[in-house]
């Protein structure tokens, strides 16, 4: 690192750093607090979903006990068509959002299988959506951690080392400023006595 100079235009320079990083620090702050906010919302989306996918097993167990019978040939009555994830933006964080979840039923004949094939359809529907939503909360809070983690450290970077450092260099280049000057009006006085006395 450079040494620092201990004069005027260093002292104007590092008054000028030091506006400028205080600046960012409430910025900064706000950025890591959205994102806090964010984190929070996000988790208990992800719970309420993990929840809903939950009960919704708990129902298929105690409505749907037929589902025992393995001769009914349930597997692959239903699939995603379509799934488009898009991306929003949250103070400079990509997070991925459902754009558009499009599932289709295998043709099946309805005499051939039992009556709860239709509502255990629908409840695998269902559980194809909660668990979409589950993936992409992950996904979100992943983002989250990470984005918050570097928003912190730049926020303690600036306010436990540039800021007090800066400071520091001030309070050293304002003491050799006072010190040179006391020292230049003290050899302006023995300048001014020898010359008297020499007159």
């Amino acid at each position: 690192m450079a040494k620092l100079a201990l004069n005027k235009s260093s002292l104007n320079r590092e008054g000028k750093r030091l506006q400028t990083f205080r600046q960012f620090l409430p910025a900064l702050d706000l950025k890591r607090k959205q994102l806090l906010s964010a984190r929070l919302d996000t988790r208990r989306r992800l719970q309420a979903n993990e929840v809903a996918l939950q009960a919704l097993h708990q129902q298929v167990e105690r409505q749907l006990l037929m589902l025992a019978d393995t001769d009914v040939p349930v597997e692959g009555l239903i699939r995603i068509r379509e799934l488009e994830i898009g991306k929003r933006n949250l103070v400079g964080v990509e997070l991925p959002q459902l754009q558009q979840l499009e599932l289709e039923y295998t043709s099946y004949s309805r005499l051939m299988l039992p009556h709860w094939v239709d509502p255990l359809l629908e409840m695998q529907e269902q559980a194809v959506r909660l668990e979409v939503d589950i993936k992409l909360d992950l996904l979100s809070l992943q983002r989250l951690e990470q984005a918050i983690q570097k928003t912190t450290q730049r926020l303690n970077l600036f306010d436990k080392v540039l800021i007090p450092k800066t400071e520091s260099n001030i309070r050293r280049i304002r003491i050799a400023l006072s010190d040179a000057e006391r020292a230049g009006v003290v050899r302006a006085k023995l300048a001014k006595s020898k010359h008297r006395s020499l007159a």
